[in-house]
């Protein structure tokens, strides 16, 4: 049976990746993109979907729940995957305000609406809204500790951390108290196509490609857990699909690298990448690759921010055992199609810089 989905944040990272994942694999379901285009939300990202006759694009901001039940009503809605956040650390840390506008007004706001629309009337309609969080919410893990896992404490350490943690507790709240039908995920750090270029991996890439410096924090020991973002796709998948009503999922790639170390992979792949094909230095001259020369002689220590976490880490045991879910990409092969997307795809990200 053919669903309606609201996508919230469809024109940011994930979200677009996830526009594109479901458009693919579910081609009979209407996909109704919702984005206030903010500086990283680019519509850009949803080009292919263009010629799609069950998608469509409403261009408005979470926290205006009238015009969000306007457009669940007019569309049928059955789904709602809310990915719309402001997600950066730095940004939340020098600007906290937009952060709590946002994750804790803007769910708020989707919430309300959601239980309108949804729990209004005198018959319940089937429906799921699906919340995308973040690990961040469970703080910092020392060097020995297992991974977070579902009910793991709430410690969270930055103003973006604390947003989205109360963005959490309002979801189980309206569950819990309204009868929502409501899940959860918490995901580790995505990385792949559409990454908008403050984010370490993008940022690294293209820096290296227009000869920058390439910024670590303290020593660089920081340690991510990194996911590849079509595996976090199919994870919200078998969320949608499988998993239960009012429960929360870890999605992670158990792949963990600190920040120093994928740094310096991203400058070996490139610089390997360079050698093998001269092209490259015509297209990108001021590359250290473009002269035989190391991209890691672009790396610079800096002075770490504040409150920065140690360690992420997820334990997505109960995903995999309950949901049948596995990453389909290595860290390897996912680094690969990363790098040939934004090499393939610089009139994508050149204008961001």
């Amino acid at each position: 049976m053919s669903k309606q989905l609201l996508v919230t944040g469809a024109a940011g990272f994930i979200g677009a990746n996830f526009m594109h994942y479901w458009a693919q694999q579910h081609p009979s379901d209407k996909l109704v993109g919702y984005d206030a285009l903010t500086y990283a939300g680019n519509q850009a990202n949803l080009n292919g979907l263009r010629t799609n006759k069950n998608f469509s694009f409403v261009h408005a901001n979470i926290c205006d729940s009238e015009r969000v039940k306007a457009v669940m009503r007019e569309h049928s809605i059955d789904t709602v995957v809310h990915f719309a956040a402001e997600s950066h650390v730095d940004r939340s840390i020098t600007g906290p305000d937009e952060f709590i506008e946002t994750n804790i007004v803007g769910t708020h706001s989707l919430l309300k609406a959601a239980r309108e629309v949804w729990l209004g009337g005198d018959t319940v309609v089937p429906h799921r809204f699906h919340h995308v969080s973040t690990d961040e919410v469970y703080g910092s893990l020392a060097a020995d500790a297992p991974g977070f896992f579902e009910a793991q404490r709430y410690e969270p350490n930055s103003p973006y951390s604390a947003s989205k943690a109360a963005s959490d507790h309002l979801v189980r709240a309206y569950h819990h108290t309204y009868g929502l039908q409501v899940s959860t995920s918490n995901c580790s750090n995505n990385y792949g196509p559409f990454h908008f270029p403050e984010k370490l991996i993008p940022l690294c890439l293209t820096n290296i490609l227009g000869g920058q410096p390439l910024p670590v924090y303290g020593d660089g020991s920081n340690i991510r857990d990194w996911l590849y973002v079509e595996d976090h796709c199919r994870g919200i998948e078998l969320v949608l699909q499988k998993g239960e009503v009012g429960e929360v999922y870890n999605i992670g790639g158990n792949n963990e690298w600190s920040n120093l170390a994928i740094v310096k992979l991203l400058c070996e792949q490139l610089d390997a990448r360079f050698a093998a094909d001269p092209a490259l230095a015509q297209r990108f001259p001021l590359a250290p690759g473009a002269t035989r020369r190391s991209a890691s002689e672009l790396i610079e220590f800096v002075e770490d921010r504040a409150g920065h976490d140690w360690r992420y880490a997820i334990d997505a045991s109960k995903v995999m055992d309950e949901l049948g879910y596995l990453p389909h990409e290595s860290f390897e092969t996912g680094l690969k199609r990363t790098l040939d997307w934004y090499l393939d795809n610089e009139d994508w990200w050149r204008p961001l810089l």
